[in-house]
């Protein structure tokens, strides 16, 4: 590798990160080279139909000329369809072509010795964009990135998501997103990991019937994490959630320019009852975590299959095993009997994926000859497993075949691949072909619950054999027609072009079967009085109908590719590639090559990542780089702040590089608490001594040293601390002491709220606390792993710490760095949940205008918002009193106790304390 020259250009790598952001160092310098004086995200939704523009500007303020590389992140469902950058009134703009010819460009720059940035890193619901050019002193550069996705409704809500991570101030920062929809829109709510209170200000939303404005625009102030610093607040997501109203008819047919869209979600029909074999992967490689949170997930499911339905679990590892030998009803015996089962699994041996699937398959296929299985319900099989199959047969084409032979589409097959080890593409076929999906379950604390997750989507059956009909001399060109089942929570889009001579009025009719009847829905629209609904709204993105048509043609080409032979796969490809050609989309068959100025060494070209690529990487690597980058890998990851090109350091001179960074020279100094003990006060008293010249200061000493060192009893933060209305004493504290496990903590119908308990008495802690509300319907899991926010059988899982700002129509949810959950109400109970991390370390309960409690109030705490009385204090005892709760006494102590609401250590306070 080159050492630059002495007095060489330091190229610095400013990183874009998500909203199209340009990231710097901390280092004021810097901060000061590199200004982004203006960040705008524009996004219109359109009927589900998304068009988002990210603009930057940035200037170079140094004397010398800088490199930048601009990063986001965007949906990975979008398609990038457009991206600029104006360098000096000069526009260099992004060309798509056919990948082919993209990688031959790609290739010579290589070959060439310049370097070219390829778009492969993935996360769980993003991608990345990245492209780098030099500025010039005191030049201004305008990047511009657009995209387009179709919203996907999932468990009853579509969801809009843009990443934010700017790591510096941004004078002028400003997020629109419009919302259009002629159905109207049902509900609304925003959710952000990086919202503050003094944020919050920025936000605003206004809706009516059919639109919505959500704009973020927060001044300098609100964007500092700290008076007179440089540090940004902002780093995270931030998230839009809606749903719309639906008519009788289930659906709505749009119609704009010459194009219709129809969207069918019906939602007052009965669930189909349907026939589940789950087919479990136990072998050597799930051992640990994964099969502890499969265990688990597949508990969580077991209780949540209706009693209408049947069900039998497989498990397999170089052998496969039947629980039951036919299907049983899921019972409350049954997934009692089925729960103990699964606790037991273990992980050992190969995996023999051919064997479990057929042994599931043989299992329908005898309850369907037996008659056990009821009229009008469906089947399913579940796959889960982490690996490629090691044992029997082993080879991916043959067990395809050898599945599709037997299912025989006759059964749907849903495959789940647990991590980076077993490949994506294998299962995913094997899924499209038997009338089923694939998906992707991450390692993390929350795998158990994207397994469940996954579940709720198909948990619910409402019609199977759905088709669309339209008159043949109407439409043409039309998307996928016909589907196997809908599922509740989901809907099912249908688009196509209209013919020049179609009628005035567009006619449909979707047939389905439901449990024990067939059914049909009868829909038309008038096609002059839909263009001109679209015609109108300013901020609608016109033309969408015939993009959104585009997109999900290529979208389903691309997946009848998965599964076609070559002949028709050749075919489909074409076609698919044609479209993404004359759209201008970024599809896994066409790649954007990157303009630049003359004289710049990079040429870059960006493609759509594929799921299987990451195959075999358990790290995430962050963007991709080729040509002279150096650094440690810690240098690749996001957000990591600074980059050096070249191998210039970064402070200094320019010259050979040292042994080590200066970040890796430092003077470290370790302090271990078990050397420590606090000693007995000082004889002389203390400026702070407390009643009889007790000292609250401590003295420590090293081990081994005089004095000795006495006995040190920490005082204890309390189970919960209650603040009680109207009562002339301050606090109470109360420890949970009687053996119990599952406890009413609370319950207030009036307020429509509950909260519930599991507490574990010989460790004195909760291992759980549940917060429930009627309406909005929504759960709070609280665990000492993390929070589960519940809501539509949606979970979302958000770690101790991590900020959170959700608003949703009739509740906020916030939590702060310190880990301090917040469920506030208008003229409700506002109820906090924390994870303490000081002496009694554990969840904590938290109470915040406790006067607006009913008089209905119930439960273990719920009790003390009743009728209290204290008795007078103890005439021997002054530190001790009775305290009367409806009509029980308790005995009340005063002791001093750590206030958890305050940041760890805590506070110590002096309260009245009970043991219940």
């Amino acid at each position: 590798m080159k050492t630059p020259a002495p007095g060489r250009i330091h190229s610095i790598v400013l990183v874009l990160l998500s909203l199209a952001v340009l990231q710097t160092s901390k280092a004021q310098k810097v901060q000061n080279d590199i200004d982004i004086y203006s960040l705008t995200v524009d996004s219109k939704v359109s009927s589900r139909f998304a068009h988002t523009v990210i603009t930057s500007r940035v200037v170079n303020k140094a004397d010398a000329v800088r490199e930048a590389t601009f990063q986001m992140e965007l949906p990975k469902k979008a398609f990038i369809t457009n991206f600029s950058m104006v360098i000096d009134g000069v526009t260099y703009p992004g060309n798509i072509k056919e990948k082919a010819a993209a990688q031959q460009q790609y290739s010579a720059a290589v070959a060439r010795g310049e370097s070219a940035g390829l778009v492969r890193a993935t996360g769980r619901k993003t991608e990345q964009f990245q492209v780098s050019v030099s500025v010039a002193p005191a030049a201004k550069v305008t990047f511009e990135l657009v995209y387009e996705e179709l919203l996907a409704r999932h468990l009853g809500a579509y969801e809009l998501l843009l990443k934010v991570r700017p790591q510096q101030l941004v004078k002028h920062l400003q997020m629109d997103i419009h919302i259009f929809e002629p159905q109207g829109i049902s509900f609304l709510e925003t959710e952000s990991t990086f919202m503050t209170s003094k944020l919050a200000e920025a936000l605003t939303t206004s809706q009516n019937k059919t639109k919505a404005h959500v704009r973020f625009k927060p001044t300098l102030s609100q964007q500092q994490k700290y008076p007179e610093k440089q540090d940004t607040v902002l780093d995270g997501s931030f998230i839009v959630r809606y749903d719309v109203d639906r008519p009788l008819s289930g659906g709505s047919i749009q119609i704009e320019n010459g194009y219709f869209v129809h969207y069918f979600a019906p939602d007052s029909l009965s669930t189909i009852p349907k026939n589940v074999i789950f087919v479990i992967d136990k072998s050597g490689s799930m051992m640990g975590r994964k099969i502890k949170q499969t265990r688990e997930a597949l508990i969580k499911i077991l209780d949540d299959l209706s009693p209408h339905d049947q069900f039998d679990l497989i498990s397999f590892s170089s052998e496969a095993t039947t629980w039951k030998p036919l299907l049983v009803p899921a019972s409350t015996e049954n997934v009692n009997e089925a729960k103990s089962y699964a606790t037991g699994i273990q992980a050992q041996g190969g995996t023999n994926i051919n064997d479990a699937m057929l042994m599931a398959v043989q299992l329908l296929e005898k309850a369907n000859q037996e008659e056990l299985l009821p009229e009008g319900s469906i089947t399913l099989i579940i796959l889960l497993t982490d690996g490629d199959p090691t044992v029997g047969e082993t080879n991916p084409s043959n067990i395809q075949k050898n599945v599709r032979k037997a299912i025989n589409g006759q059964h749907s097959l849903f495959c789940l691949g647990f991590g980076f080890d077993v490949s994506y593409a294998f299962l995913e076929k094997m899924a499209l072909e038997n009338g089923g999906l694939a998906r992707r379950i991450y390692e993390d604390s929350d795998s158990a619950l994207q397994l469940q997750d996954f579940y709720q989507e198909v948990a619910n059956p409402l019609m199977t054999s759905v088709a669309f009909e339209y008159l043949s001399n109407a439409v043409e060109s039309v998307t996928q027609d016909t589907f196997r089942v809908f599922f509740k929570g989901s809907e099912l889009v249908v688009a196509g072009k209209l013919r020049e001579q179609s009628p005035d009025v567009l006619l449909a009719q979707i047939r389905g079967q439901l449990h024990r009847e067939n059914i049909t829905y009868m829909m038309m629209s008038h096609v002059a009085e839909q263009e001109e609904m679209f015609r109108s709204p300013k901020y609608i993105f016109h033309s969408f109908i015939e993009r959104l048509w585009a997109y999900l043609t290529i979208q389903q080409l691309l997946e009848q590719m998965v599964s076609a032979l070559d002949a028709e796969k050749q075919a489909l490809e074409a076609r698919a590639l044609s479209l993404s050609l004359s759209y201008s989309f970024v599809t896994p068959l066409t790649s954007m090559v990157i303009t630049k100025p003359e004289g710049q060494e990079q040429s870059q070209v960006a493609e759509k990542p594929v799921e299987d690529e990451s195959r075999g990487s358990r790290v995430y690597l962050g963007p991709m780089r080729f040509g002279h980058s150096v650094g440690d890998r810690t240098s690749r990851k996001p957000g990591g702040g600074l980059k050096l090109l070249n191998g210039t350091p970064l402070f200094g001179p320019p010259g050979p590089p040292a042994a080590a960074s200066p970040f890796h020279r430092m003077t470290s100094r370790l302090v271990l608490p078990e050397l420590m003990s606090p000693l007995a006060p000082a004889s002389a008293p203390s400026p702070t001594s407390g009643p009889g010249g007790a000292s609250h200061d401590t003295d420590f000493r090293i081990k081994g040293t005089t004095p000795t060192a006495l006995p040190f009893a920490p005082v204890q933060a309390p189970s919960v601390i209650l603040p009680l209305p109207g009562q002339s004493v301050d606090r109470l504290c109360v420890d949970l002491r009687r053996p119990q496990e599952l406890v009413n903590l609370l319950s207030d119908p009036d307020q429509g709220v509950e909260v519930t308990g599991h507490f574990e008495t010989a460790k004195a802690r909760f291992s759980w606390i549940e917060v429930t509300f009627e309406n909005p319907q929504v759960q709070i899991h609280a665990s000492p792993e993390h929070v589960v926010m519940t809501r539509n059988r949606r979970n979302s899982a958000y770690k101790w710490k991590e900020t959170l700002y959700s608003v949703m129509p009739g509740l906020k949810v916030t939590m702060d760095k310190e880990g301090l959950l917040l469920l506030s109400r208008p003229d409700r109970v506002t109820i906090g949940l924390l994870f303490w991390d000081g002496p009694g370390k554990g969840l904590r309960l938290l109470l915040q205008n406790t006067d607006r409690f009913s008089s209905h109030v119930s439960g273990t705490l719920g009790q003390f918002y009743q009728d209290v009385l204290w008795g007078p204090l103890d005439t021997a005892d002054d530190s001790k009193r009775t305290l009367k709760v409806q009509g029980r006494d308790y005995s009340a102590t005063r002791e001093l106790k750590l206030d958890y609401q305050e940041s760890p250590p805590g506070k110590e306070i002096s309260c009245w304390s009970v043991e219940l």
